[in-house]
C-alpha cells in the first residue's frame, strides 16, 4: 500500500508535495507523480495551499472531494503502468486516442473505478475485476 490508513496523513502527503513543486524543491518519486496529478487540476490548487486536512466533503456540498479525485488518477495511472487488470492499459491507450487527451482518459475510467469500488465496498467483497474491465472497455467505441 502506498498510503497509510490516516485520512490526514494521506492528505499531508497531497500537500506537501504541491508545496515541494511550487517551491521547486525536489520531489521523491511518489510526490512527482502527486504533484503531477495535482498540476492537471487547477481548480484544487487552492485547496491544496489552504487545505484544512479534517475537512469533510459531502455530496450535499456540492463539492467534489479533490483528494478522493486526485486518488483515483493515482490508482487508474497504477492499474496502466502494471496493466492489472490485464488488458487495461490497452484500453487507456485506445480511449486516451478516441478522446485525443490522456487526461479526458483518466477521467472517464474514474468513473468505472469508483462504481466499482463503491459495489464492492456495499457488498464488503473484494472489487470485480471483470465486471470492472468490462466498464472501461464499453467507454472505448
Amino acid at each position: 500500500m502506498i498510503f497509510g490508513q490516516d485520512r490526514d496523513e494521506l492528505r499531508k502527503m497531497y500537500t506537501d508535495a504541491w508545496k515541494k513543486r511550487c517551491d521547486g524543491v525536489p520531489l521523491s518519486a511518489l510526490e512527482t507523480q502527486i504533484a503531477d496529478v495535482i498540476e492537471l487540476h487547477p481548480e484544487y490548487h487552492d485547496a491544496m495551499v489552504a487545505a484544512r486536512l479534517d475537512r469533510d466533503y459531502t455530496p450535499e456540498e456540492g463539492e467534489t472531494n479533490p483528494f478522493l479525485h486526485m486518488g483515483l488518477h493515482l490508482g487508474i495511472r497504477e492499474q496502466v503502468a502494471t496493466n492489472r487488470p490485464q488488458g487495461i492499459a490497452q484500453v487507456f491507450n485506445n480511449l486516451a486516442k478516441q478522446l485525443g487527451d490522456p487526461h479526458a482518459a483518466e477521467h472517464e475510467m474514474i468513473d468505472c473505478l469508483a462504481e466499482t469500488l463503491w459495489e464492492a465496498q456495499s457488498h464488503n467483497t473484494a472489487p470485480d475485476e471483470k465486471q470492472y474491465l468490462e466498464r472501461l472497455r464499453r467507454l472505448v467505441r
